[in-house]
């Protein structure tokens, strides 16, 4: 197992950031919508903790499965786990995301997810991991910048 962290500053107040974070099902409402990763649409089974969000990704033959394991909205936590069929070499998949306010319109996001690959495969995950994280906090700035407008 390994696991691949990565942080950025969001530059907007954390109850906004959390805001978009928290409604699990609406991640199109934040995610950047030209790019390396595009989503196509987004399918939701259930509501809150427990729910999985299908996202299909223009390109992509299968969606990615994300299912909400914990919503801490007093910590700021947000765990989810991507569960199969998994993309590419993944074949296991929990990522823990959490909010620290650094001032009245900043705050810290960290990511940290712990992953399973098929053997040999690690070092390509890990790399298209990244690429996916910095897209998330790109769309995440972008989203706070239009609502500042």
């Amino acid at each position: 197992m390994a696991e691949v962290s990565a942080s950025a500053t969001i530059n907007g107040a954390v109850d906004k950031v959390w805001a978009l974070l928290a409604d699990f099902g609406r991640i199109e409402a934040w995610w950047p919508a030209d790019g390396k990763v595009v989503i196509d649409h987004v399918v939701n089974e259930g509501e809150g903790v427990g729910m999985v969000r299908h996202i299909y990704n223009k390109g992509a033959s299968a969606p990615v499965s994300e299912r909400l394991e914990l919503l801490d909205p007093l910590g700021k936590v947000l765990i989810l786990s991507i569960i199969a069929p998994r993309p590419g070499a993944i074949t296991g998949y929990v990522a823990t995301s959490r909010l620290t306010a650094l001032g009245p319109d900043s705050c810290r996001m960290e990511h940290r997810a712990h992953v399973t690959t098929e053997p040999g495969r690690e070092q390509a995950v890990e790399i298209g991991l990244y690429k996916t994280y910095e897209v998330m906090f790109a769309g995440l700035n972008a989203a706070l910048k239009r609502q500042a407008t």
